[in-house]
């Protein structure tokens, strides 16, 4: 198999996977725009050949360089940067190239929210209500129907950026009169609730290979909003309601040969279960080291198995509860990172740094840590983020 990477050294998590698509015998091909002198030893050794180039925007670049790689090494089997970012280019470039895998004319149902709504439809689970309106006017049928609160968020796009809660008319008057131009927004009921993920590994036929299920509590919108401290969990186990949900979703996309993270609300007023989103790449927020740690397993060990040859271990079952739990730098808090070690060193499976274009959401730099049970993780996580008085 020949297998083009796109943007290998970045974030730092997709060395993993060039280095286990190695490991199953795939000849991995690089395109980036960092030094290959500037590359992670783990990822030089994991790559057959790096094609450096100057902007990752500028598409005729990238042809260049797909088009090297094929001359050189013959047909090329798959290209992915598995990052929400680079979905569209990634689908341009299997397009031109005639590459398995999503192509642009269906791209922006992975891309759009409004889009996602009509496969949400399909599958059968409920969804936002929502409204594409473009001026003020044109929305008041809609607030009649939702009432406030609202969220306003781009229509394209992923992570909280540009995502607002809209609390009166006065409110949503200022965002039309200030919304950026050439941006198109989409206008959502408010949903009091928690969200629960949907995560894991769909093979070339369509059939869920690997499943696990996150609980966020905060709402990552104000996170990024009031720039405050994250903290989410990786659960044990996965809801009946939420595996049913999530397998009616992949199966109204028809989604084949991905990683895929579909989020869910879980609504604090009746308990439905309301479909959100849904991304085809491995989750983020260190989610998928976050299912290792829970599950006992290699997550991109088994994501390149399922890549080269078809196959995928288990069936795995979720050992331990794994907690995230974010700083950041402007707050004070009451117990030092010795003292966090010292008081939990022995359930903590991770800490470092986050890159600093993740930091508002992610935070400044986190601790992952796991127990057998939810409460102790919760334990942990108000330990950690607890601020001095």
């Amino acid at each position: 198999m020949n297998f083009i990477f796109f943007s290998p050294h970045f974030p730092k998590n997709s060395a993993e996977f060039c280095y286990h698509l190695h490991e199953q015998g795939a000849t991995v091909l690089g395109i980036g725009d960092a030094e290959y002198a500037d590359l992670a030893d783990k990822l030089k050794a994991s790559l057959t050949e790096y094609y450096k180039i100057q902007d990752l925007e500028n598409y005729d670049e990238i042809l260049r360089a797909v088009g090297f790689f094929t001359h050189k090494y013959g047909k090329i089997d798959r290209f992915e940067s598995l990052n929400e970012y680079w979905l569209e280019q990634d689908a341009r470039v299997r397009t031109d190239f005639n590459i398995y895998g999503t192509k642009t004319d269906f791209v922006y149902n992975l891309k759009q929210k409004s889009k996602m709504k009509e496969f949400f439809r399909k599958s059968g689970v409920s969804t936002v209500q929502f409204s594409t309106g473009t001026t003020r006017d044109s929305i008041d049928e809609f607030i009649r129907s939702a009432g406030f609160p609202l969220v306003v968020k781009p229509d394209l796009g992923s992570g909280a950026s540009m995502t607002y809660k809209i609390s009166s008319p006065e409110e949503l008057d200022h965002f039309f009169a200030t919304k950026p131009d050439g941006v198109s927004f989409i206008i959502e009921e408010f949903i009091d609730g928690i969200i629960l993920t949907y995560d894991g590994l769909v093979d070339i036929d369509g059939e869920v290979r690997f499943a696990a299920s996150h609980r966020f509590e905060q709402s990552v919108m104000d996170v990024v909003n009031t720039d405050n401290h994250l903290y989410y969990f990786c659960l044990r186990d996965i809801s009946p309601e939420v595996e049913q949900a999530g397998r009616s979703i992949l199966k109204a996309f028809d989604i084949r040969e991905r990683f895929f993270h579909i989020e869910l609300f879980k609504s604090h007023k009746d308990g439905r279960i309301i479909a959100l989103e849904v991304n085809m790449r491995p989750p983020g927020a260190w989610m998928t080291d976050a299912i290792n740690f829970s599950y006992n397993v290699d997550i991109y060990h088994e994501w390149a198995r399922m890549i080269v040859h078809h196959e995928v271990g288990g069936p795995y079952t979720g050992q331990y509860y794994t907690g995230y739990a974010s700083r950041k730098q402007h707050k004070l808090y009451a117990h030092s990172h010795e003292d966090i070690l010292s008081t939990y060193g022995g359930q903590i499976v991770n800490y470092n740094a986050i890159e600093e274009v993740f930091s508002r959401a992610m935070g400044n730099s986190a601790y992952q840590f796991r127990a057998r049970e939810l409460d102790e993780v919760r334990d942990i996580v108000n330990y950690i983020q607890l601020e001095e008085e």
